[in-house]
């Protein structure tokens, strides 16, 4: 009589939830895009832009 491989079935339940967060966490990524870092530095420079040219108006005043 043959006896199958003995299990430990918290440990394959909780790899199996790890396996499923990490592609959750792969598709969130996918689906959002970006870091927070990466959207705070595109709207630094985009600040920093808008000062520059800011610096370069004649009078004060907009030129269009």
């Amino acid at each position: 009589m043959a006896t199958g491989e003995i299990v430990n079935l918290k440990r394959f339940r909780k790899r199996n939830e790890r396996e499923q967060a990490a592609k959750d966490a792969d598709a969130n990524r996918a689906r959002f895009g970006r870091s927070k870092s990466e959207r705070e530095a595109d709207v630094m420079r985009a600040r920093r832009a808008n000062e520059i040219l800011d610096q370069h108006r004649i009078d004060g005043e907009d030129a269009s």
